[in-house]
């Protein structure tokens, strides 16, 4: 099953999807309801960590597929998938707001590094995309080895550059 089968599956079955992105949204508010004021105790926060991955991950993924999608495929807006390419961003980010309200992100346990990976993940995309802008050709005479090392190099500054932004 490739991944074109799979969302086309999804698309034309979305109760499940529906309901994994209804669900994670409306228990942030009960947790919220119920946990007013308590949201950086043990057994919130960690409920809320849970929450913010369930929603993170499929987000995550989606974000990344819409810049493959739209930046090296040069897709059609139009032909956009709801369920599969703006739904999960969009849960992800009233999901993230919902629980922002009730306790200060910071104090959750493993939310600084779903923040790196984001960061991780778009630069990284970034990167590829200009370096299909720079086109390849023009590091043809390059041994292949050292183009590598160049990106790796690249890749640590933006490691080494977010530690520090993040840094208290």
């Amino acid at each position: 099953m490739t991944l074109q089968q799979l969302f086309q599956r999804i698309g034309e079955n979305p109760g499940f999807l529906l309901f994994y992105f209804l669900i994670i949204p409306m228990a942030a508010v009960v947790a919220g309801f119920l946990g007013k004021g308590e949201g950086h105790l043990s057994p919130w926060k960690y409920l809320y960590a849970i929450l913010i991955y369930l929603v993170s991950v499929p987000g995550i993924f989606a974000v990344a597929l819409n810049i493959y999608f739209f930046l090296f495929q040069r897709g059609d807006v139009m032909q956009t998938d709801v369920y599969m390419q703006i739904l999960p961003v969009v849960v992800m980010l009233v999901t993230i707001f919902i629980i922002r309200r009730n306790v200060d992100l910071s104090l959750i346990p493993g939310f600084n590094k779903i923040s790196g990976l984001w960061f991780m993940l778009f630069s990284t995309m970034f990167l590829m995309w200009l370096l299909e802008k720079v086109h390849i050709v023009v590091f043809s005479y390059m041994p292949f080895q050292y183009l590598l090392g160049i990106f790796a190099v690249l890749f640590v500054l933006i490691y080494i550059g977010w530690r520090r932004f993040i840094a208290k």
